[in-house]
């Protein structure tokens, strides 16, 4: 088999790690790589890629898009990214969008973000955690790759719904490198600002809040208080996300995310601490709880441009095409 595929939106670093998964893949071939602007080859926006790759990155066209692949990865800005999805699916071309434009229902995307212009597609959008929507992601065009966040915070939590007393705040204190702020130079991501550094920003207003709560709900059918609050840490790349909740009873939380995941060979059960060193280059997601009497802690690990965006997608469209799911995603750690 092989697909034909495009990257929308290449020039940044979901984009270099797309094309980087991509290289050997066993199906999907990259056949077009776009960008807001046209270039020589992608050696002249990623350098690391010189000698490797030579395709040429073309000034983004939907309708031409279109005519040149079967899936297209749409690594773009909320707002922009609906608008390549609607022209695409029409033309029956299966999409993975990496911005958040397909992942909120109506209501809440239009509080957080802006107004929605492709309404009928956002309905059947599926969320892609694999495994939790493993049967929906292989029967849909659109899949709505999670957020970095939301994607630590519900693997970590969501074993641990029915145990917890929903009267109670469940508290998320979620730390990512610096790489999740994108390559746009702000104030934040400057060197002298982040090195030697550790700061909470947005806290519980910010955007991944209402992802993780609608999610939470969807999935568990269990309502739940969150208070979720990200920082920014001076890494290049992983995330670490820390939970404290309260239980209804005494539960062995080891004994459930082993009995969760048992059959989930990219989640890693962890006996001590999650680490980030651990993960970082990887798919894997790394989980420990630890309870006492009735309180618990949880605390999971991804690589925040990989498991939490690029090799997800990845992921995402290996079953939206019928492929074995681990096709691509990588499993050694950037280690020491």
């Amino acid at each position: 088999m092989n697909i034909k595929t495009s990257i929308i939106g290449v020039s940044g670093y979901t984009g270099l790690e797309l094309v980087k998964l991509l290289l050997t893949h066993r199906h999907f071939t990259l056949s077009s790589l776009y960008a807001s602007e046209s270039h020589r080859d992608i050696a002249s926006l990623h350098p690391s890629l010189k000698s490797v790759i030579n395709l040429p990155i073309k000034e983004a066209n939907k309708e031409k898009i279109a005519q040149e692949c079967e899936l297209a990865f749409l690594a773009l800005p909320h707002q922009k990214a609906m608008e390549y999805a609607k022209t695409l699916l029409e033309k029956n071309i299966k999409v993975v969008d990496l911005s958040a434009d397909y992942r909120l229902s109506l209501e809440k995307y239009e509080q957080y973000y802006c107004s929605h212009s492709d309404k009928e597609n956002l309905k059947n959008a599926v969320y892609g955690l694999v495994e939790y929507n493993r049967a929906e992601i292989a029967k849909t065009n659109l899949v709505a790759n999670p957020g970095c966040y939301p994607t630590a915070t519900l693997l970590a939590l969501l074993p641990f719904a029915e145990y917890l007393d929903n009267t109670q705040s469940v508290y998320i204190d979620a730390k990512s490198g610096v790489s999740g702020a994108g390559k746009k130079l702000v104030q934040t991501s400057h060197f002298a600002t982040i090195n030697e550094n550790l700061f909470a920003y947005s806290p519980i207003s910010h955007r991944h809040s209402p992802e993780i709560n609608e999610q939470l709900k969807k999935i568990s059918k269990i309502q739940l208080k969150t208070l979720f609050v990200p920082h920014l840490i001076p890494l290049t790349r992983g995330m670490l996300v820390s939970i404290y909740a309260h239980l209804k009873e005494k539960i062995d939380p080891l004994k459930i995310l082993h009995e969760r995941y048992k059959d989930e060979p990219f989640i890693r059960v962890r006996e001590s601490c999650a680490q980030i060193k651990n993960v970082a280059g990887t798919h894997f997601c790394d989980i420990y709880a630890k309870a006492d009497e009735k309180d618990l802690f949880i605390t999971s690990s991804i690589d925040n441009l990989l498991r939490g965006a690029s090799s997800q997608a990845l992921a995402n469209a290996n079953l939206m095409f019928g492929l074995d799911e681990s096709l691509g995603l990588p499993k050694i750690a950037y280690a020491p």
